[in-house]
């Protein structure tokens, strides 16, 4: 069970861009280091390492010592979590019908445009 305080804490990590991209980073390639991390940004190493640091308290990022090198990965657990609280089977349901709804739409729209028949 998630508390309200784990709650704030993952809300806070995921309120900044640099965070969510830091997390968009080790989603697609897990393992890097910090140094391979703050290369992708244009702020500082002590910058990224702060970031991470509230990324590591949310539990959004797990690091091992390997060496001089902490390797990072993603931990999207705490957000299964949040995603669990306010979503059921019924919504979970209706929201991949509105999903292809909405493609579908999209899709006789731009045939519209191009001067297509539906």
């Amino acid at each position: 069970m998630i508390t309200e305080s784990d709650m704030d804490q993952l809300f806070h990590a995921l309120a900044h861009e640099a965070r969510r991209k830091i997390l968009d980073l080790l989603r697609e390639k897990p393992g890097q280091g910090v140094g391979a991390l703050a290369r992708s940004f244009d702020v500082s190493r002590i910058a990224i390492m702060n970031h991470l640091a509230v990324l590591e308290k949310a539990g959004l990022v797990v690091s091992e010592k390997e060496g001089r090198t902490r390797r990072l990965y993603l931990n999207a657990a705490p957000i299964q979590l949040i995603h669990d609280r306010w979503t059921d089977d019924y919504s979970a349901h209706w929201a991949g019908r509105v999903t292809g709804i909405k493609f579908a739409a999209e899709a006789a729209a731009r045939k519209a445009e191009q001067g297509e028949k539906p």
